[in-house]
């Protein structure tokens, strides 16, 4: 191991779906590690994306539009621009997101973002924005999968909140040769997840008892606390925990537990 690559010779999973796995990839591999991925979650079009394009054609409704994360944005804007919504002119909401990562996907779709959370939750988003979504009429555009946690808050809060699904997220995509191999014989050192869904989706294609093995002798890692609590859920410990849901966070935390002494004795339910 050196300075420059901390990580040599671990062999590192990511669960990210592939388009979003690859900066974090080319991450990892410059610091030395050998990367699989497993696209532990697939994103596709809604099955039926009335709703959405009708909420669209009517944004003049709304006084905020909330993304919770990057496929939230990316298939918001696609079918913007499908029903002729050009983004950035004319009357727009005011917009939220949760974390950089989401406000950078918005800027990248040419979006300008009102306001980003301090806290990568969405629950987090709604009391930060409390005061300022009483009374106001709210378009929260996500996965058809998406918990209850951020409307039911928004409601409590006062706002009128309409739901949209903008993308469906499905079952585990196209996996390399070798990688669920790897995994049923735990010959890797990290699993790193990034959403409640992989969780589910990995330990539904496992099963629970190898996936529990898998969790004795490598590293589970978690993006954010609610990923986190869906590994606890699972029965499985939580080795590393990247605080904040971003690619260098969690490579910042896979490399601080590995600088640890006795790493293995430092996980903690």
């Amino acid at each position: 191991m050196s300075a420059t690559r901390p990580l040599h010779g671990k062999r590192i999973v990511v669960t990210r779906a592939i388009e979003q796995a690859r900066g974090m990839k080319d991450f990892l591999e410059k610091r030395g590690a050998t990367v699989l991925l497993l696209p532990a979650v697939s994103f596709s079009e809604p099955a039926d994306a009335t709703k959405l394009d009708r909420a669209i054609g009517s944004l003049d409704e709304f006084e905020w539009v909330l993304f919770t994360s990057a496929n939230a944005v990316r298939f918001f804007s696609k079918h913007c621009r499908a029903v002729g919504r050009v983004i950035g002119e004319g009357q727009w909401p005011r917009l939220a997101a949760v974390g950089p990562v989401t406000a950078s996907a918005a800027a990248a779709e040419g979006f300008t973002i009102d306001y980003v959370a301090m806290e990568f939750l969405g629950a987090a988003l709604a009391k930060e924005l409390s005061a300022s979504v009483k009374g106001k009429r709210i378009l929260l555009p996500r996965s058809g999968r998406a918990g209850h946690d951020l409307p039911d808050a928004l409601r409590g809060a006062g706002a009128s909140v309409t739901e949209v699904v903008a993308y469906h997220t499905g079952g585990v995509g196209v996996v390399e040769p070798g990688v669920m191999e790897a995994l049923r014989e735990a010959r890797v050192d990290v699993v790193s997840f990034f959403s409640p869904s992989a969780v589910e989706n990995i330990r539904g294609e496992l099963g629970a008892d190898v996936f529990s093995r898998l969790a004795a002798k490598a590293a589970f890692a978690a993006v954010g606390p609610v990923t986190a609590t869906a590994l606890r859920n699972a029965g499985v410990v939580v080795a590393i925990e990247a605080v904040e849901a971003t690619t260098e966070s969690m490579v910042a935390a896979i490399e601080k537990y590995f600088a640890m002494p006795k790493s293995s004795e430092a996980r903690s339910q």
